[in-house]
C-alpha cells in the first residue's frame, strides 16, 4: 500500500489497539518482574529483622531516584529507533545504540560515585544513625551494578523501538530469579558464603544486572531479529551529534518522571508528620497503586513505539489514531482497576497488614486511589503518545506545574491548615493528576493535528 492511499485511508482505531496490545503485553510482564525484584528484596529484608527492612527501604528511595533519573534519559532511545525504523533508515539503530551506551557509561560511573556518597547525606535529613552505615553499605554495593544496567536500558529500549518486545519479558524474568537466588545465598550466607544481611541484598542486584545486560548483548549479537543492528564493532568513538539528539528528547522525559517522583515522595514527607498509622496506611495505598501503574506504563511504551513508526512512515493521521487507542486501552483497564480498588479495598489492605486502624485508613485512601486510578492512566498513555512525536519539552513543563505548582502547595495546605488530614493529601494527588492528565491530552491534541496539517 503506498503511503498516499493509506494517507487518505488510515487504519481503525480497533487496529491500533491490537498492534498497542501485541507490543505492550510483553511489556506488561517486564514491568511487573522489575516490581517483583524490589518486593523480592523488601520480603527477604524483612526476614532478617526490622533494622535491615529499614536499611534496605531507605536505601531504596535514593536508588530508585538515581533509577529513575537514568531511565528517562535512556528512554529517549525508543521512539528515535522508532521513527528511524518507520523511515527505512534501519542503518541508523545500531548508532543509536553505541551512542546510547557513551551516556549509559556517564549516567552509571556518575551514579556510582553519588550512591557511594550516601552516609551523610542520609545523616543530614534525619535518618536513623543506627540505620545509616547498613543503609550505606547496601548503596554502596548495589551502586556497582548501575553502568549495566544503564547500558542493559539501551538494549532494551532500542529493542523496544525496533517492536521486539517479548524479549525483553525473557530478561526481566532472568533477572528476578537471579536477583531472587543472589538474595538467598548472599543474605542469609548459604553455599559456603558469609551471611552478608542487607548487603547481600544489594550485591545480588549488582550481579543481576550484569549477567542481565551481558546475556541482552549476546542475544542482541546473535539473534537473526537484529540483523539490521551493526554491533561490529561495539563500540564506536562518540558522535556528538547523536548523543545530543538522545539528551534533547531524553533529559526533559527524566526530568518529567523525577517532578512527579519527588512529589510522590513529597507527599509522604507530609504524612510522616501526620503519625505513624497514617504513613502505614499511605504506603499500603501507594504501593498498591504503583503496582496497578505496571499496565498502563507498559501500554505508554507500546504508543510511544507504534506513534514513532507511523511518523517515521509519514503517516501522521495513523499516529494520531494510534495515540487515541493507547490513551483509551489505558483508560480501559484503569476504570476495571479502579473497580476492583474500590470493591476490594478492605481485603486489599488486608493482604498487607494485621493492623485494624491502618486497614480502615488504608481502605478510605484506597478510595481516593480508586479515583486517581482514571487520570493517572490517561496522563503515562498521554504522555507515551507524546513521546512518540518526540515532544518532551512542553510535556515536562505541564507536568511540573501540575504536581509541584498546584499539588503540592495544595496537599500542604489540606494537610496542616484543615481538618482534612491524609484524605487532603490524598484529594491533592487527584487534582494534581486530573490536571495533569487534562493539559497532556490537550498537548496531544495541538501536536497531532499540527503533523496532519504538515503532511497536507
Amino acid at each position: 500500500m503506498s503511503h498516499a492511499s493509506s494517507h487518505s485511508r488510515p487504519l481503525s482505531l480497533g487496529h491500533h489497539a491490537r498492534s498497542v496490545l501485541a507490543l505492550g503485553m510483553p511489556l506488561v510482564a517486564n514491568n511487573l518482574a522489575t516490581v517483583g525484584m524490589g518486593f523480592t528484596d523488601t520480603v527477604m529484608a524483612g526476614q532478617l529483622g526490622g533494622n535491615a527492612l529499614a536499611a534496605v527501604a531507605i536505601g531504596n528511595t535514593l536508588w530508585y531516584t538515581a533509577q529513575l533519573a537514568g531511565m528517562g534519559v535512556l528512554m529517549a532511545v525508543s521512539p528515535l529507533v522508532a521513527h528511524a525504523l518507520g523511515a527505512n533508515q534501519a542503518e541508523r539503530i545500531g548508532g543509536l545504540l553505541q551512542q546510547s551506551f557513551w551516556i549509559a557509561l556517564f549516567l552509571g560511573v556518575t551514579g556510582l560515585l553519588l550512591l557511594n556518597a550516601s552516609a551523610p547525606f542520609f545523616l543530614a535529613v534525619g535518618v536513623d544513625p543506627g540505620i545509616v552505615p547498613t543503609s550505606a553499605r547496601y548503596l554502596s554495593a548495589i551502586a556497582w551494578g548501575l553502568p549495566a544496567m544503564f547500558a542493559y536500558l539501551c538494549l532494551r529500549y532500542m529493542s523496544e523501538g525496533m517492536g521486539h518486545t517479548r524479549p525483553l519479558m525473557y530478561f526481566a524474568l532472568l533477572g528476578l530469579v537471579v536477583n531472587a537466588c543472589g538474595n538467598y545465598v548472599l543474605m542469609y550466607g548459604k553455599l559456603g558464603f558469609p551471611a552478608m544481611g542487607a548487603v547481600g541484598c544489594g550485591v545480588a542486584t549488582a550481579i543481576s544486572s550484569v549477567i542481565v545486560f551481558l546475556a541482552g548483548l549476546v542475544y542482541v549479537r546473535r539473534s537473526p531479529r537484529y540483523s539490521a543492528v551493526q554491533l561490529k564493532p561495539l563500540i564506536q568513538p562518540p558522535s556528538w551529534a547523536a548523543i545530543r539528539e538522545i539528551l534533547v528528547l531524553g533529559v526533559p522525559i527524566s526530568a518529567s518522571a523525577l517532578a512527579e517522583s519527588t512529589f510522590f515522595h513529597a507527599t509522604a514527607l507530609i504524612m510522616a508528620a501526620l503519625g505513624t498509622a497514617i504513613v502505614a496506611a499511605h504506603q499500603v495505598a501507594l504501593n498498591y497503586a504503583a503496582t496497578m501503574f505496571m499496565i498502563p506504563l507498559a501500554l505508554h511504551s507500546a504508543t510511544t513505539v507504534r506513534v514513532g513508526h507511523l511518523l517515521g512512515r509519514g503517516l501522521p493521521r495513523d499516529a494520531r489514531r494510534a495515540g487515541l487507542a493507547g490513551i483509551g486501552l489505558s483508560t480501559l483497564f484503569m476504570s476495571i482497576s479502579a473497580l476492583v480498588m474500590y470493591l476490594g479495598r478492605f481485603a486489599i489492605a488486608g493482604f498487607y497488614t494485621t493492623d485494624v486502624a491502618v486497614i480502615n485508613l488504608a481502605a478510605s485512601l484506597l478510595v481516593m486511589a480508586a479515583v486517581f486510578q482514571l487520570p493517572d492512566g490517561v496522563n503515562i498513555a498521554t504522555l507515551g503518545a507524546l513521546r512518540g512525536y518526540r515532544d518532551a519539552r512542553i510535556p515536562l513543563y505541564l507536568a511540573a506545574f501540575a504536581s509541584w505548582g498546584v499539588g503540592f502547595p495544595l496537599a500542604w495546605y489540606l494537610a496542616f491548615r484543615t481538618d482534612a488530614g491524609p484524605v487532603g493529601v490524598w484529594f491533592a494527588i487527584v487534582i494534581s493528576l486530573v490536571l495533569s492528565a487534562v493539559l497532556q491530552v490537550w498537548r496531544f491534541q495541538v501536536i497531532s493535528r499540527r503533523q496532519i496539517h504538515a503532511r497536507e
